[in-house]
């Protein structure tokens, strides 16, 4: 395999950037990448720690981040797998990065900053939720302070036709079946996928209690 092993090999090869690829980075939150961030209900987190890097899927009902002012950006941390990589690595590291995704727009806004997990009493609670029997806090809130935001070409999410095509029926293995094999049968796959849909319903926004 020949590979590109050196800064210069890669220049050479993909040569200068285009200059309106450099104009559109901002150092700040503006009003029109503020736009997309409140728009965004996905989000990737990327973060990278002494175990290696992790990009996790973040969402929410409304806008899965919100502007604190024109450089910070909180986001809560809502009931997930519970193993904590993103928040390892921000403890550890605390480089980051996001990309906002807009349903149907081919677009992306990326971010890239540092950030710190805080536990902060009346942050958590400015994030409540109020549920069918009890109120809902996230258990902590991703405080990201940004260096550059800007957006992203279009062309990846064209390719693959992300917002045209629908592949909902592609017989893909199910996470049951993934941990089926993953365990050589100790845990039951069609049981878990048969329940999955209520014990998410459940622990949509927080653990039972």
């Amino acid at each position: 395999m020949t590979q590109v092993t050196t800064l210069a090999e890669l220049e050479a090869l993909y040569g200068t950037p285009d200059p309106n690829s450099m104009a559109k980075v901002a150092q700040h939150i503006t009003p029109e990448y503020a736009a997309w961030i409140e728009a965004s209900r996905f989000v990737i987190l990327s973060t990278v720690g002494s175990e290696g890097t992790d990009a996790s899927p973040r969402g929410d009902d409304g806008p899965a981040v919100r502007i604190a002012d024109e450089t910070t950006l909180m986001m809560p941390d809502w009931r997930g797998n519970n193993r904590t990589d993103s928040l390892r690595n921000i403890v550890e590291d605390g480089r980051c990065s996001l990309m906002f995704i807009v349903s149907g727009k081919t677009n992306v806004m990326r971010a890239n900053g540092r950030a710190v997990v805080s536990v902060d009493p009346d942050l958590l609670d400015s994030f409540a939720r109020d549920g069918a029997t009890r109120r809902h806090l996230p258990r902590s809130v991703i405080v990201m302070t940004i260096d550059e935001i800007y957006s992203q070409c279009a062309r990846a999410l064209i390719r693959a036709e992300v917002w045209t095509r629908d592949d909902a029926d592609l017989p893909l293995p199910t996470p049951g079946d993934i941990l089926k094999a993953q365990t050589r049968g100790a845990v039951d796959g069609a049981t878990y996928d048969a329940n999955w849909a209520s014990r998410a319903q459940e622990t949509m926004w927080s653990n039972p209690k």
